[in-house]
């Protein structure tokens, strides 16, 4: 993409007004919270005016942001979406389209949500100068687009996930109701052709959206996100366990590669090594209870749940190594929190975990249980290589994971939007700059 030719930061007398959204945003379920709640700081404090809207559930901001709800059907709330049907829900197109998905198998938030917005921004928009939606992809921002210039925040295709979830499924009409569930999925692919500029957390993320969606890659701009570096950083006064493996994975979710890892342990159990594993998830009935009782380390697997943010702290700083086998990642926050608390890690080569490792951590194969058995070994049996690990990875984590930095790639598109249209008014002088 070229270069933005202002900086609306610089060249306003007034604060550039930034309309972040998100068609969901749960403060601490997954990472759309996080996301928001992230952005919408960095970006105020480059000086703009940031307003978040979103659907429910909605975001837990920092006071000085406002947040403007819109409100949905909220179908997953309630004990049977069915009884929920009312005459005006039928009459209103983004309430219908919400209810008749939902009650059907199909997911259609985004869709919903974006029609919501579309009418929103046709009467309120005029209070903003830009929106940066964070992936929504839904066709109906090409409309919100024609009113404001829309910057989409791109992590991955969620095609890649309906993929290893169709493939994961046990019979036939799970893998049937794994795809109508998935049924957005070519949605987000025509509204992501659509779109006019976007940025990208990863390289891979832009990549595989060119791959699997048809983006013109010239169109993203990549910035790997940030962290909250005042919480996540090392502490000399902790000592590391010894052999203690960390992960964080959904213990049932094949794209987490969390089997990967145990076909690994049970490699270095038959080698006469047996460390303790701690995942950050939850286990259940299902392939991952079986493959820990058939390989026997089902007793030296530890799954924690429902920690604070202390507490995984603490479980980063603790750890000999941490470890993501993941079959693919737009970015992996995991393994770049555990890197800046300085938990040296190793990494599959799924999506952007290299990236994320760089040369600070050890990279295997995707699938590889062998090759991670070796990486394990090696780090578990070295603590010389652990030390210098442990630096470079918090010195590599706390030096490329900055949120100004995601805020200003951000301020670049804005730029180049407003440019575009002829909307950067209020000019001042650049000599005073």
């Amino acid at each position: 993409m070229k270069d933005a030719v202002l900086d609306p930061t610089q060249t306003r007398s007034v604060p550039l007004r930034v309309l972040v959204s998100s068609y969901r945003s749960a403060p601490h379920v997954g990472g759309q919270g996080v996301y928001v709640r992230a952005l919408s700081r960095a970006l105020a404090d480059q000086g703009c005016a940031v307003s978040v809207i979103s659907g429910p559930p909605y975001p837990d901001l920092d006071p000085d942001i406002e947040l403007i709800k819109l409100p949905s059907l909220d179908l997953f709330s309630v004990d049977n979406a069915f009884l929920t049907l009312r005459l005006e829900t039928l009459l209103d197109r983004a309430n219908r389209t919400e209810w008749l998905a939902h009650n059907t198998g199909a997911f259609a938030e985004m869709v919903s949500y974006s029609m919501r917005l579309e009418a929103w921004v046709a009467e309120h928009g005029d209070r903003f100068d830009v929106v940066h939606d964070n992936q929504t992809l839904a066709l109906p921002m090409t409309g919100v687009d024609s009113y404001l210039p829309v910057i989409t925040t791109l992590h991955h295709p969620i095609a890649i996930d309906r993929d290893f979830a169709v493939a994961g499924a046990a019979n036939w009409w799970r893998r049937a109701l794994t795809r109508r569930w998935h049924s957005f999925v070519d949605h987000q692919a025509k509204a992501a052709r659509a779109l006019p500029r976007f940025l990208a957390v990863s390289d891979a993320a832009r990549q595989s959206y060119a791959q699997r969606c048809g983006v013109d890659p010239d169109r993203v701009r990549v910035a790997f996100n940030g962290l909250d570096l005042d919480s996540f950083k090392p502490d000399p006064t902790v000592s590391r366990d010894e052999d203690h493996v960390l992960a964080l994975a959904s213990a049932d979710v094949p794209i987490k590669g969390l089997d990967v890892l145990i076909d690994a342990l049970a490699k270095l159990k038959g080698r006469g090594r047996t460390p303790r594993l701690t995942v950050i998830g939850s286990l259940r009935d299902g392939p991952t209870k079986r493959a820990l009782k058939d390989t026997g380390l089902i007793d030296s697997v530890d799954f924690v749940s429902g920690l604070s943010l202390d507490e995984i702290v603490a479980l980063y700083r603790k750890a000999t190594v941490f470890v993501s086998a993941s079959r693919f990642e737009g970015f992996g926050f995991p393994a770049a929190e555990a890197m800046a608390c300085g938990a040296p890690v190793i990494v599959s080569r799924g999506g952007a975990l290299p990236e994320v490792a760089g040369d600070a951590g050890l990279v295997t194969e995707v699938e590889d249980a062998d090759g991670l058995a070796d990486a394990l070994e090696r780090v578990l049996s070295d603590p010389a290589l652990r030390q210098q690990m442990s630096a470079a990875c918090a010195a590599r984590a706390h030096s490329a994971f900055r949120w100004d930095e995601h805020a200003r790639a951000s301020l670049d598109l804005y730029a180049q939007a407003l440019d575009e249209r002829g909307r950067l008014p209020d000019i001042t002088e650049l000599a005073a700059q």
